[in-house]
């Protein structure tokens, strides 16, 4: 299979829809993670909050108002809802939107909505990992020095299905990683990250997605959270 690490380019929010009064806020970013879907609309209390995001694409963090809020995914220029969660905001808190799924098939396209609960925590780094990759089986994840094999290694992330996230686990900051996804229970290589080392104090969350269309070979979305 083809590895690769995808650094994914971050899309503009286009809020002029949204008119709400000055009120406490929270961040939000997209990702759009549905490899059978086109280019999608995001909407949020029935307003277009988002415009024409790729698959594979993410926001940047934005504000909204806490509270209650209702997000609606359209396929682009059109009134095909695909998705629809109503999720509650909490003022302060920073969340991750993931589109996650197929929109013709199984498993049904869905919203995930993770908190950015990152540490406070300013010597290591932070990695958190998605599966959002509908065609995988369960996997098991790794993380260790490049390239070292993986026989008699044990995984630091076991089992995942689909639509799961882990927490943040720390990481040494200026080390050198890899990080390899297998279905669970094996030791065959699905998803290979090449040699990653992050800064102190950062936070990284890692997206697992299948190619365009759906299947193999699969790869990584990497979104840095702090």
């Amino acid at each position: 299979m083809k590895n690769f690490f995808l650094q994914v380019a971050a899309a503009a929010l286009l809020f002029t829809g949204l008119t709400y009064a000055q009120a406490p806020s929270a961040r939000v970013r997209v990702v759009h993670a549905s490899p059978d879907a086109p280019a999608v609309d995001i909407y949020v209390d029935g307003a277009v909050a988002l415009d024409n995001l790729a698959y594979r694409g993410a926001t940047d963090y934005v504000d909204l108002p806490a509270g209650q809020r209702i997000f609606q995914v359209f396929f682009a220029g059109t009134q095909t809802k695909v998705a629809e969660l109503n999720a509650s905001l909490t003022p302060g808190s920073s969340l991750t939107v993931v589109a996650a799924g197929f929109a013709a098939k199984a498993p049904a396209l869905r919203l995930l909505v993770l908190a950015d609960n990152i540490p406070n925590d300013a010597t290591n780094t932070y990695i958190r990992v998605v599966h959002g990759a509908p065609s995988a089986p369960a996997v098991d994840v790794y993380v260790g020095a490049p390239y070292q094999a993986l026989r008699g290694r044990e995984a630091a992330l076991s089992n995942v299905p689909f639509a799961a996230a882990s927490g943040y686990v720390p990481l040494r900051a200026n080390v050198g990683y890899m990080a390899r996804v297998t279905p669970a229970g094996t030791k065959t290589i699905a998803i290979e990250s090449g040699r990653l080392a992050f800064a102190p104090g950062t936070a990284w969350t890692v997206i697992a997605v299948d190619t365009v269309g759906g299947g193999t070979p699969f790869g990584f979305l990497a979104l840095q959270d702090r």
